[in-house]
C-alpha cells in the first residue's frame, strides 16, 4: 500500500477474513492537495471504521434519509448527487486514498453539508455499523466487472452481499445499480431477481437512467468504446 495513503485513517489498510470483498487495493498517487483536503476536512467529513453499529443521524446530525454509496471512484458524480438531492444524507465508501482525498476536496470547494467519508471495505461497514432499516437507498455504480471469467467469483453482486444489504434497507428504500458491462448488468439483474419476497424491480427489466445520477467518467469512457450502460433500480417491499 503507497505510504502516503496509510495517514488517511488508522484503517487505510484494512485485513480481510471472509470471501466477500468490497474492493481491490489499487496503489495511486496522492496528490498535495488530495492529502490537504484529508488533513483539514476528515475531522469533519470523514468517519473512521469501529465494528459497533452507529446511529447515522447522529454522524450527520442529521434525521434526512441516509443513501450508502459504495465504490465512488473519485467523487465527482457523488459530489454531484449530494448538491442535486440535498434532502438526503449520502455515506460514500472507498478504499483509494486518492479519491478520499479528491471527494474530500470537492466537499470543501463546494461546501457539500450532507456527505461524509469512510475509507475501508464496504462489506465490514455494512455488517457491523449500519443498523437494520437505516438506509433509504443503496448506490453502487459501475464496480469491478473483473471480465474474464474466472475472476467473475470476485464481482461484489453477488447474492451474498445483496443478503446483507437487504436487512440495512428500509421498507420502501431502493438499490440503484450501475454498469457498463453487459455480461455483468445480466448477473446483476440476475441477482437482485433472486429476492422476489424483498425487492420490486422499478421496470421491466433495466431502468432508465434517473435523473439525479451524472455521466461518470466510466460511462463516457464506455460509451466511447461502444459500450451501452446498464441501470438497475430495485426497491424494498
Amino acid at each position: 500500500m503507497n505510504t502516503e495513503n496509510e495517514a488517511v485513517t488508522p484503517e487505510a489498510e484494512p485485513t480481510h477474513r471472509r470471501g466477500i470483498k468490497s474492493f481491490v487495493l489499487r496503489q495511486g498517487h496522492m496528490t498535495a492537495a488530495q492529502q490537504k483536503a484529508i488533513d483539514e476536512q476528515w475531522a469533519r467529513v470523514g468517519v473512521d471504521y469501529r465494528p459497533q453499529v452507529v446511529d447515522l443521524d447522529a454522524v450527520f446530525q442529521s434525521t434526512k434519509p441516509k443513501v450508502l454509496e459504495i465504490g465512488f471512484g473519485m467523487g465527482t458524480a457523488t459530489a454531484e448527487i449530494a448538491r442535486a438531492l440535498p434532502d438526503m444524507d449520502f455515506l460514500a465508501i472507498d478504499v483509494h486514498g486518492p479519491g478520499v482525498g479528491n471527494l474530500c476536496k470537492l466537499i470543501a470547494e463546494q461546501n457539500i453539508g450532507n456527505i461524509r467519508v469512510m475509507r475501508h471495505d464496504a462489506v465490514e461497514v455494512v455488517e457491523n455499523m449500519l443498523a437494520e432499516s437505516s438506509l433509504h437507498g443503496i448506490h453502487i455504480f459501475f464496480p469491478d466487472p473483473w471480465h474474464k471469467k474466472r475472476h467473475n467469483k470476485r464481482r461484489l453482486i453477488q447474492v451474498p452481499f445483496v443478503q446483507k444489504l437487504l436487512p440495512k434497507l428500509q421498507s420502501g428504500g431502493y438499490i440503484h445499480l450501475a454498469t457498463d458491462w453487459e455480461e455483468y448488468a445480466l448477473q446483476m439483474l440476475d441477482v437482485l431477481n433472486q429476492f422476489p419476497e424483498e425487492l420490486q424491480n422499478t421496470a421491466a427489466d433495466f431502468a432508465p437512467t434517473p435523473a439525479y445520477r451524472p455521466e461518470t467518467k466510466f460511462e463516457a469512457r464506455g460509451k466511447r468504446l461502444g459500450h451501452g450502460v446498464w441501470d438497475l433500480v430495485f426497491r424494498k417491499k
